[in-house]
């Protein structure tokens, strides 16, 4: 079942993104990891600007998540993540779905280059590559990202 996210489920976003994010460590420039990716501060400062997060129930159990932000005319997909063990059932996709439905707006997501799996999956359901210099404005206008990760980031434009 996709359901919105509450702050009760604080503790599961964090278990699902710390858990899901491990795919990163071989992916993402050393400079730009930490352990673990993101912190219980990161995630509440993530919400308190906006990110609305959604998630897959399992019997009571969120195995899966993925945030919207509405920012200026657009809509970005933020945070998207199924625990390991749960990958590969299509939660994802149907996360995804569900948002796309629910926009009505320009759809965009951001995500490192170097991640092929993530890119691959948002082009599955989709989404195109912009072209670099469409990237950095894109990444300048709709998020605030250090200059090291615009640099090793993609951007991601929903087409249908």
């Amino acid at each position: 079942m996709i359901r919105r996210c509450t702050e009760a489920d604080i503790p599961a976003i964090e278990t699902i993104v710390n858990d899901a994010a491990a795919a990163y460590r071989d992916a993402v420039p050393a400079d730009c990891l930490h352990d673990p990716y993101m912190p219980r501060n990161e995630l509440l400062a993530e919400i308190a600007a906006g990110v609305q997060f959604w998630g897959w129930d399992d019997a009571g159990t969120l195995i899966g998540i993925m945030g919207v932000q509405k920012v200026l005319d657009a809509t970005l997909i933020r945070h998207a993540y199924v625990l390991t063990a749960q990958q590969g059932r299509g939660i994802g996709g149907k996360l995804l779905e569900e948002l796309v439905a629910q926009s009505g707006r320009p759809l965009l997501v951001g995500t490192w280059a170097a991640a092929i799996w993530a890119i691959a999956f948002y082009q599955r359901h989709g989404f195109r590559l912009v072209s670099s210099d469409e990237k950095d404005r894109l990444l300048t206008k709709y998020w605030k990202i250090p200059d090291r990760q615009r640099e090793t980031s993609v951007v991601l434009a929903y087409e249908g």
